[in-house]
């Protein structure tokens, strides 16, 4: 029964994503599930980004928390389109969820919509939101064990930021482990060594970005 169950949430989700898909395709609009653990720098790192794309596209973002809406006011102040979602204890965005939001931006124009998940290291990999492609956030704080202990999350998606590359003289963390584990799991996988604190790599992300929604 819990798997009828759990196959039938998924398949509504998947039909959802799809008209999520046609809509922002639509609108001529490259859609990223940008996916990390609590704390690894995504609304940093959106910030670092649309600071350096924002003179050339047009970006809007959608903020998923549990609760609150701290992060969406942080990108509000760089004076893009952003829409807070909260799941009231929900670990993942779902395609409803995101659907309702898109409801409420303004799509036309928009070149690039990210959509920053909740913190969590398992359940977002297995929700389809209609994006064109999931990107996997990692702070070489949390450790060199993560691609191995979660592999869904490295291999769904598109590109891995392994971010706070700053910290790695202070850290136990091996960064050519990551890169190999993950390589391992998605031979695809494009990888990003950046610090948003201090800035080093973002121009190799933003650059390759730019190719994508251009």
């Amino acid at each position: 029964m819990k798997l009828q169950v759990a196959s039938k949430i998924l398949g509504a989700n998947e039909r959802i994503a799809n008209e999520n898909a046609n809509i922002m395709k639509g609108k001529g609009i490259f859609s990223i599930n940008l996916m990390s653990s609590p704390g690894a720098g995504k609304t940093t790192l959106l910030e670092k980004t649309i600071m350096s794309l924002s003179p050339k596209l047009k970006i809007a973002v959608i903020e998923g928390d549990v609760a609150g809406s701290d992060d969406a006011e942080r990108i509000d102040k760089l004076n893009i389109p952003v829409i807070q979602i909260n799941t009231g204890g929900g670990c993942h965005l779902d395609a409803g969820m995101v659907q309702d939001a898109l409801k409420d931006l303004p799509l036309d124009g928009i070149n690039l919509l990210f959509i920053e998940n909740v913190g969590n290291l398992v359940c977002p990999a297995a929700f389809n939101l209609g994006e064109d492609i999931k990107v996997m956030l990692l702070s070489i704080a949390e450790g060199h064990d993560k691609p191995l202990k979660y592999p869904n999350m490295f291999q769904t998606s598109s590109a891995l930021v392994i971010n706070k590359i700053d910290l790695a003289p202070y850290v136990n963390a091996d960064i050519e482990k990551i890169k190999k584990d993950a390589l391992s799991l998605n031979p695809s996988i494009k990888i990003f060594e950046v610090s948003c604190q201090t800035g080093q790599g973002v121009d190799k992300w933003t650059d390759w970005l730019q190719t994508l929604s251009s």
